[in-house]
């Protein structure tokens, strides 16, 4: 069982992940760069003072960040190969509890993981370009958690669930994170143009989409085919 899993989640995760990344590379990674130009521009002026001297602004060593081109596409690829592998462990995981009968209802394991960790959160929280103004990490990150978990128990609870209070609770759950609302910060304001905003926001959600469905599809369509071979073994 636990080689099945590892198997699974292996191969699902590689081929996932480098579905991302091409998606990335040239629909959100653009868009993303674009952004920057805005962010970093202020960092360029300099400003006559009142004595009449030139002063640029003085900043603290950046953090090392990867360079444009394969060291950017380089870091991308490590980084959605560890997300993917994990989600990856978590759908293989899923299915020995219930196990898809048809590859074909990967696709709703993956709709079930694209609402539970990305459309729930993003309603309050939308994926931001550089330069958007933000609200407190910390904040942020434990209102995504606790939203991505009551998603999952709410989806689980109306799909699985034996009687309708069961599935009237799992709504409310759905709701909760919603009613209590996300961090926001005290201005919102942003460097880049709106459109572009619009632009990387459905990138990102299509982009996204893409993934999960891939990495349903792929998880479902390898544990059947691991179970069913070692069955005929």
């Amino acid at each position: 069982m636990i080689k099945r899993i590892a198997q699974t989640a292996g191969f699902t995760g590689l081929l996932a992940a480098l579905l991302l990344t091409l998606l990335q590379s040239f629909w959100v990674a653009p868009l993303i760069l674009q952004a920057e130009t805005f962010e970093k521009a202020p960092a360029t002026e300099v400003h006559e003072h009142a004595d009449g001297a030139a002063a640029a602004h003085s900043h603290d060593a950046e953090a090392w960040e990867p360079a444009d081109g394969w060291q950017r596409v380089l870091s991308t690829t490590g980084g959605n190969l560890v997300v993917a592998v994990g989600f990856a462990l978590m759908l293989a995981g899923l299915y020995t509890l219930r196990a898809p009968t048809r590859t074909a209802q990967g696709l709703l394991w993956g709709l079930a993981g694209y609402a539970t960790f990305v459309l729930a959160p993003t309603l309050g929280l939308p994926p931001e370009l550089p330069g958007t103004a933000a609200a407190d990490l910390a904040q942020r990150q434990i209102w995504w958690i606790g939203t991505a978990a009551s998603t999952a128990a709410g989806i689980a609870l109306i799909v699985f669930g034996r009687n309708w209070l069961l599935k009237v609770l799992g709504v409310a759950i759905l709701v909760v994170p919603h009613v209590i609302g996300a961090p926001q910060p005290e201005v919102h304001s942003m460097l880049a143009p709106e459109a572009l905003e619009a632009q990387f926001k459905i990138a990102s959600q299509l982009t996204n989409v893409a993934f999960w469905l891939a990495l349903g599809l792929i998880s479902a369509w390898l544990f059947r085919r691991h179970r069913d071979s070692q069955y005929s073994a």
